[in-house]
C-alpha cells in the first residue's frame, strides 16, 4: 500500500488542478476545518463526503480485561465521521479496480 497523502500534498494537488494559488487553498481548507470544529454539534455535512456529528453515549458498565472486575463507565459526547452512501460506493469501486 502506499503512504497516505500529507496536508501539503494535499494542498498542491487541489492547487494544480483548480489553478487557485497554493495559499488560498491552504487558507480555504483551514476556514473549513473551523467551521466544521463549530458546527459539529449541528451535523456539518460535507457534500460528496459525509457529515461530521456529536453524538451522546450513554452510561454503561465495562470490564477491566486486566482483572476482570466490572466498571462504571460513565455517559459522554463523542464525536463521528459518517461516510455518505456516494463516497462508500466510489470508494469501494476504486478499490477493487
Amino acid at each position: 500500500m502506499s503512504k497516505s497523502m500529507t496536508k501539503s500534498q494535499i494542498e498542491d494537488h487541489l492547487a494544480r488542478e483548480t489553478g487557485v494559488p497554493k495559499k488560498s487553498v491552504k487558507d480555504v481548507m483551514a476556514k473549513m476545518a473551523e467551521l466544521a470544529y463549530s458546527e459539529a454539534k449541528n451535523q456539518f455535512t460535507l457534500p460528496g463526503l459525509g457529515k461530521l456529528v456529536l453524538v451522546d453515549r450513554p452510561a454503561r458498565t465495562g470490564r477491566n480485561p486486566r482483572t476482570g472486575e466490572e466498571i462504571q463507565i460513565p455517559a459522554k459526547k463523542a464525536v463521528k465521521f459518517r461516510l455518505s452512501k456516494a463516497c462508500k460506493d466510489e470508494v469501494l469501486k476504486r478499490a477493487s479496480e
